[in-house]
């Protein structure tokens, strides 16, 4: 079978990476593309010049390429329609549909859906106005949650610990910082616990469990500084017990795959819970319509099933058909070499070496925001590399990842230290 897989990031080699050892494509003499991929997905598939916003394009080289499957990597394709358009042509696509992938593309659209529902989230209010913002903003306690509505690249939440953020922020957003997305703001009930997230795989009937992780959103050691795309993560999250997970699939996301097909926009992909752990129980913070990033690394790093014939089932509506699919008992840990400047401006065109050591060494390297000239290896975004090993417990995994980073020769990059930390304190507390 042919495969097609759309991105460029993290998140995208490490599906490239799984789905190249899938005998569906592997072993029947298939070929794995990407576009427009990059030069770690250039070792696992054959990379295309598409550009995911030109519907017909991908429906023309698939079909062109006999292509089986689409797997759409990224959300802005998603929310753009691009699995309507590939579906509308026959093409099985794992990704949801455009009405359905407002789950990640409109705050407000998901928050709206929780109320229906009766989903535990945060208490929230919807504005599309400063002057309306600024009164709703009177109704919170501090510190308050200011979300811009749609998809700004995992930076438009503040935490405003004061009235004059809040209200910094607010004008930020109304003021363009965030482009559309910010058109609109969600206000929310600040929630106090542990954040945690959750995957399952749906086709809009059945859910199949796919998964727990814990990311690091801040850009400093200590959760500290400002949010990121994420600086690491590791799986599985286990402060998301087998109890508190059967919790969520009973509360949170069976309603919403319930609610979503009751109104004629059924959900097909994976649903990524950002979960906050509270006194009171899992609450959903947000949804995603795709893998997180880089909570994608750990998962694949993770999985010991065909990642090609699961996604395959979810786009041909047979997932009930499928056994559940098995995880190493292990913990994955994945730490981001993130370039200098970022999360804001981030130094581009800084060389990178030694990543065939750090491989040798027991790691996996997912390549991230890189680029190939004139043969070297250059960081070409914000969030570079994610160094991602396996261990039997937590703190083994961060000491194999680390050990690799000190043998990558990326003098413009940096990495938070701490990754995994609250969960090898409890290590500690219970081996003692």
């Amino acid at each position: 079978m042919n495969i097609l897989l759309l991105g460029s990031g993290g998140r995208e080699h490490a599906l490239a990476w799984k789905l190249a050892q899938s005998p569906l494509c592997k072993g029947s003499g298939g070929t794995l593309y990407a576009a427009p991929g990059n030069p770690g997905i250039a070792q696992e598939a054959e990379l295309v010049a598409l550009d995911a916003g030109d519907h017909r394009a991908v429906i023309a080289f698939c079909e062109a390429r006999q292509i089986g499957l689409v797997v759409i990597g990224p959300e802005a394709p998603l929310v753009d329609g691009l699995g309507d358009s590939l579906r509308a042509a026959g093409l099985a696509v794992f990704g949801p549909s455009r009405a359905a992938a407002q789950l990640e593309g409109s705050k407000g659209f998901t928050k709206d859906l929780c109320a229906r529902a009766g989903i535990p989230t945060a208490r929230y209010d919807r504005a599309t106005a400063l002057d309306a913002a600024l009164t709703a903003l009177d109704g919170h306690a501090l510190p308050v949650v200011i979300k811009a509505d749609g998809l700004a690249a995992g930076k438009g939440v503040v935490i405003a610990q004061t009235r004059s953020e809040a209200e910094a922020a607010l004008a930020d957003m109304f003021d363009g910082q965030f482009g559309d997305a910010g058109a609109e703001v969600v206000i929310e009930e600040f929630l106090e616990g542990e954040e945690a997230s959750f995957f399952a795989l749906t086709d809009g009937a059945t859910i199949v469990p796919f998964g727990s992780a814990q990311d690091h959103k801040r850009v400093g050691e200590g959760d500290t500084g400002p949010n990121t795309g994420g600086m690491g993560a590791y799986s599985p999250a286990r402060v998301l017990t087998p109890l508190l997970e059967g919790e969520v699939i009973e509360r949170i996301i069976a309603p919403t795959v319930r609610a979503m097909k009751e109104a004629g926009t059924p959900y097909s992909g994976v649903l990524y819970a950002g979960l906050m752990l509270t006194r009171d129980g899992p609450k959903l913070i947000e949804y995603n319509a795709r893998f997180g990033d880089p909570e994608c690394q750990v998962l694949m790093l993770r999985l010991e099933d065909d990642l090609a014939e699961l996604l395959l089932a979810c786009a041909e509506n047979r997932l009930a058909a499928c056994a559940p699919p098995r995880f190493s008992p292990g913990t994955a840990l994945t730490v981001v070499l993130a370039a200098s400047g970022y999360p804001g401006v981030a130094k581009k065109g800084g060389r990178i070496d030694g990543l065939a050591a750090a491989e040798l060494d027991g790691a996996k390297v997912f390549q991230a925001g890189t680029a190939l000239c004139e043969g070297a290896l250059v960081a070409n975004g914000g969030r570079v590399l994610n160094v991602t090993a396996l261990g039997a417990s937590v703190r083994e995994a961060q000491q194999k990842a680390y050990r690799a980073i000190d043998l990558i020769d990326f003098p413009d990059g940096f990495c938070r230290r701490d990754i995994g930390w609250r969960e090898i304190e409890r290590e500690a507390a219970a081996a003692t």
